[in-house]
């Protein structure tokens, strides 16, 4: 008789992966230097706090003309939610917020289990 294999995502029975996307749209006054060190920041993440697996940085480049002028983008996941927990109160978040802050026009935050 076959075996059946049963996967659960996203209950109690395993620990599902976040998403966390922000969409920038940064101050005409943020310099490139200013944000290239952002953006250092950020990509330090992972090595810095426990439950952070990984950090992308993009720039927009569609052709569709539809970001209503956010510019940037910055993808990080998080283990689990235990991750994102210790992210959002860490230290490092908030020397991060301390750069961000003052550059920053508006923001979009979305969060997704994967």
């Amino acid at each position: 008789m076959p075996a059946i294999v049963l996967f659960f995502k996203n209950n109690n029975m395993t620990k599902a992966m976040i998403r966390h996307i922000l969409l920038i749209k940064f101050k005409a006054s943020a310099t490139s230097e200013k944000i290239q060190q952002l953006r250092e920041l950020f990509e330090t993440m992972p090595a810095k706090v426990e439950g952070v697996s990984d950090v992308e940085w993009g720039l927009n480049n569609s052709p569709e003309g539809k970001n209503k002028d956010y510019t940037h983008a910055v993808m990080m996941t998080f283990a689990d939610e235990a991750g994102r927990q210790n992210y959002l109160p860490h230290p490092e978040h908030d020397a991060l917020k301390e750069v961000f802050r003052p550059l920053l026009e508006d923001i979009i935050v979305f969060d997704y289990e994967i």
